[in-house]
């Protein structure tokens, strides 16, 4: 074997750290923004929030921020900066007075992650073993009840087989106790929940004092699929009840929540605070970009004055480099600012005619169009409209809906997808819900609005939609 050594050279790309800054401030959203300069502010001494009236000035009529001048006196900066840490590492570590320090010194980590966690909404779990609390019961079965809420779902079903609980309990409980523990379980909030099956967890929200307890349970127990299928005239000839009895019947249960535990989705719901407002000024649209809530920041006078005089070289570095920081922060904000103008700008011309008529009108636009059109990277143009949201004439949007894909018509005009999907949607929202429209239906009411596409597309994203076909839709 021989072993041999060479010596290679390898390119790579490191990006300066203001850099990333600047590519993380471009893609925040206006909320996470607000928290990430409130976070400097806090942690960064030299830098200061302008008031109501510098905001005036800094933000000017869209020209470069303008450093306003300092409003405290030197004796106040004087005490701010003689609190200062009086020790600094070799590499000038951020001081931050709102984190503990552990016995090294070093900030507590697992502090600083209890502090910045949100708290844990309540989950379906929680709420029912809150329930199982304030009932009084025998301590095998309570302590089953809790094993089976448990193994249910996010949906509020029960996914454990009961066999496999009455297994598990072999040696303290039989499977009467298990069945009588589900039981106590399915009687809790919300309705329907420790259900096995869609059959079971309708049932279990029916009213047995209501006069249609029986019709709705037997409708339930053998006819679901053909409700789904809308097979009304079928189901009431086969029981030898009125149709407009079971249509209302129906209609209640079409009510029923078979989805009980998804009231406890943990997914947290953004806020929507649009960053740009598009609006129609004597025939021409602008773009407004809408900075209200950002905190407007500047580098206090005072801290500069530190630097002309070049006195105690370790406070000199500390402060240097505070506010190389802080201005790093600023020129990225500038930054940020100036590319969302260029973007949405540019959107709006593109997409003039979404804006004067409505979503029909809606371009087939890619991201690689705009970044051209502006002398930018796509990928820059993909982080400037993450998350953004414009109000406009039409509504509120996200920046990304105005980029989507399009397809060429048998006309061999372009058509964005989003302009056929509302089309598609409006065409079935106006049909005759007694005689709805086939595929092939839907396909000629298109070609007369000026939408030639194949059967087979229609086809396809009527199920990417999520709209039934004709036969379900039918309403007898």
């Amino acid at each position: 074997m021989r072993i041999e050594t060479s010596l290679q050279v390898q390119q790579t790309m490191k990006l300066a750290p203001q850099v990333i800054q600047s590519i993380e401030i471009l893609q925040l959203p206006t909320m996470a923004l607000i928290e990430h300069i409130r976070q400097e502010l806090e942690e960064n001494p030299v830098l200061e929030e302008a008031s109501a009236l510098q905001n005036e000035k800094l933000q000017g009529d869209g020209d470069e921020p303008t450093t306003p001048e300092t409003t405290s006196d030197d004796s106040e900066e004087q005490d701010k900066f003689s609190s200062l840490p009086e020790e600094w590492n070799d590499d000038y570590t951020d001081y931050s007075p709102g984190r503990r320090k552990n016995s090294d010194g070093e900030f507590d980590k697992k502090q600083m992650a209890i502090e910045n966690t949100a708290a844990k909404p309540m989950s379906l779990q929680d709420y029912l073993l809150e329930q199982l609390s304030l009932i009084t019961l025998e301590e095998d079965i309570e302590e089953i009840c809790e094993y089976i809420i448990y193994e249910i779902d996010n949906n509020g079903y029960l996914q454990c087989p009961l066999d496999e609980i009455v297994e598990f309990f072999s040696d303290r409980a039989t499977a009467s106790k298990v069945s009588d523990a589900l039981k106590i379980v399915q009687t809790m909030e919300p309705l329907g929940v420790g259900a096995r099956n869609l059959k079971e967890c309708l049932l279990l929200q029916l009213d047995k004092d209501d006069n249609h307890f029986a019709l709705a349970s037997k409708l339930i127990t053998d006819y679901l699929e053909d409700i789904e299928a809308k097979r009304h005239p079928y189901i009431a000839n086969k029981i030898n009840v009125d149709l407009e009895m079971v249509k209302e019947v129906i209609n209640f249960i079409s009510t029923l929540n078979p989805k009980p535990g998804g009231i406890f989705d943990s997914e947290v719901i953004p806020y929507v605070v649009p960053e740009v407002r598009i609006e129609l000024v004597d025939g021409k649209y602008e773009v407004v970009l809408l900075n209200n809530n950002i905190p407007q920041i500047y580098i206090n006078d005072y801290y500069k004055n530190v630097l002309d005089k070049k006195s105690e070289p370790e406070m000199y570095g500390y402060v240097q480099k505070k506010i190389n920081s802080a201005r790093w922060l600023i020129d990225a904000l500038e930054q940020r600012r100036l590319t969302l103008y260029k973007v949405t700008n540019k959107i709006v011309s593109l997409q003039k005619e979404f804006f004067d008529e409505g979503v029909f009108h809606l371009k087939a636009l890619k991201m690689q169009d705009v970044a051209d059109a502006i002398g930018i990277h796509v990928s820059t143009v993909s982080r400037a409209i993450s998350h953004k949201y414009a109000q406009t004439p039409q509504g509120t949007f996200e920046l990304k809906f105005f980029f989507t894909g399009g397809f060429k018509t048998n006309n061999g005009s372009t058509e964005s997808w989003e302009t056929m999907r509302q089309k598609l949607a409006d065409i079935i929202a106006n049909e005759d819900k007694r005689n709805p429209l086939s595929d092939e239906g839907i396909m000629k009411s298109l070609k007369d609005c000026g939408t030639d596409i194949a059967r087979r597309t229609i086809t396809k994203y009527r199920r990417i939609m999520k709209i039934p076909s004709s036969r379900r839709r039918r309403v007898y």
